[in-house]
C-alpha cells in the first residue's frame, strides 16, 4: 500500500499530514529516507520510522465465517449489551482488531466477512457498487409462478420502498408444504428478503446467506471460519471497484450468462443447490 495509506491506517496521522512529512523527509522506510509520495511499502516487511521513532503497522486480515443462528453480528466484544454472544465470540483473540462487514439478522446463518480493512469494507457495502449476495430462503408454503415473478421484478414494501429486481430467483426445491428459493440480490435493505417474504404474504423461515460475490461458504460448518485467499480478497475489491482493477477478469455469475430460463421466464441457475438449503 502507498507509505502515506499505511501511516494513516496506523493512526501516525492524517494522510494529509503524512504527505507533508514524507515530502519533508521526517520518514524513513527500511532506514532509508523517502520522500517520493507514491512508495508503496509491505506492512509484514517493511520498517518503517517517522523522526526516529519506528511505526507498528498493523496487518490486514480477512477472514470468512460461517455465521451460526442466535449469534449478533456486532464488532463491541464477545457479548452484546444485551448478553447475546456475537460474531467476535466464535474467533481467538487476535493482534487485530476485526468487524463485521455487513449485517446479517440474529437468526440469519451463512456468509459473513470480517476484517481491519476499511477500504474493503467501504467497497463491499456502498449501495453504488451492486456486490451480489446469494442466499437460499426457505419461504412459508408454496410458492405460486406470480409470486416468484414477483420477487424477481421487485416487491413493494410494507413502507411503500419497491425493491430492485433481483439478479435471479429459482426454485432449489419444493417441500410438501414449502419452497426454498435460492435468491441473488444487488440490494441490501435492512432485512430485505424477510419483509419481501412478508409483503407477498409469505413469511421466510429460514434464511441462509451462501455467497458473497464469488466467495462461498461451502465447507464450513456452522461457526466456523478460513481466512480469505488474497485471489478472493482481490476479486471482491476488483467486483466493487472495477476502473481501479481493470486487469480483474469477470465471471459469470448466477442469473447472468451462467444461467438458462425456465417457460415462465424466471432465471434458473446452472450452478448445482448449495447442500445448506436443506
Amino acid at each position: 500500500m502507498r507509505l502515506q495509506k499505511a501511516l494513516a491506517a496506523a493512526g501516525v496521522t492524517s494522510r494529509r499530514k503524512a504527505e507533508e512529512l514524507i515530502a519533508a523527509g521526517a520518514i524513513k522506510v527500511n532506514g532509508k529516507r523517502v520522500t517520493e509520495l507514491g512508495t508503496k511499502v509491505d506492512p509484514d516487511r517493511d520498517a518503517i520510522e517517522v523522526r526516529g521513532s519506528r511505526v507498528q503497522l498493523e496487518k490486514k486480515v480477512y477472514f470468512l465465517l460461517n455465521k451460526p443462528d442466535g449469534v449478533v453480528c456486532s464488532a463491541e466484544g464477545p457479548k452484546d449489551n444485551e448478553g447475546r454472544p456475537t460474531v467476535l465470540s466464535l474467533f481467538p483473540e487476535l493482534p487485530q482488531r476485526i468487524y463485521p462487514v455487513g449485517r446479517l439478522d440474529f437468526h440469519t446463518r451463512g456468509a459473513l466477512i470480517l476484517t481491519n480493512d476499511g477500504d474493503l469494507a467501504a467497497a463491499l457495502t456502498h449501495p453504488r457498487h451492486e456486490i451480489p449476495k446469494t442466499y437460499h430462503v426457505k419461504f412459508q408454503g408454496k410458492l405460486t409462478e406470480a409470486e416468484l415473478g414477483t420477487l424477481a421484478t421487485g416487491v413493494t414494501l410494507e413502507d411503500g420502498t419497491v425493491t430492485r429486481p433481483a439478479a435471479e430467483v429459482s426454485v432449489i426445491k419444493d417441500t410438501s408444504t414449502n419452497s426454498w428459493v435460492q435468491i441473488t440480490l444487488r440490494q441490501g435493505l435492512n432485512r430485505q428478503i424477510r419483509r419481501m417474504g412478508e409483503a407477498i404474504g409469505r413469511p421466510v423461515l429460514k434464511l441462509i446467506r451462501v455467497a458473497i460475490g464469488d466467495v462461498t461458504a461451502d465447507g464450513l460448518a456452522d461457526g466456523e471460519f478460513r481466512p480469505l485467499t488474497p485471489t478472493e480478497v482481490y476479486d471482491l475489491m476488483a467486483a466493487a471497484s472495477p476502473a481501479a482493477h481493470p486487469g480483474a477478469k469477470a465471471r459469470p455469475r448466477a442469473g447472468g450468462e451462467d444461467s438458462t430460463s425456465d417457460a415462465g421466464g424466471r432465471a434458473r441457475s446452472r450452478l448445482a443447490p448449495r447442500k445448506r438449503a436443506g
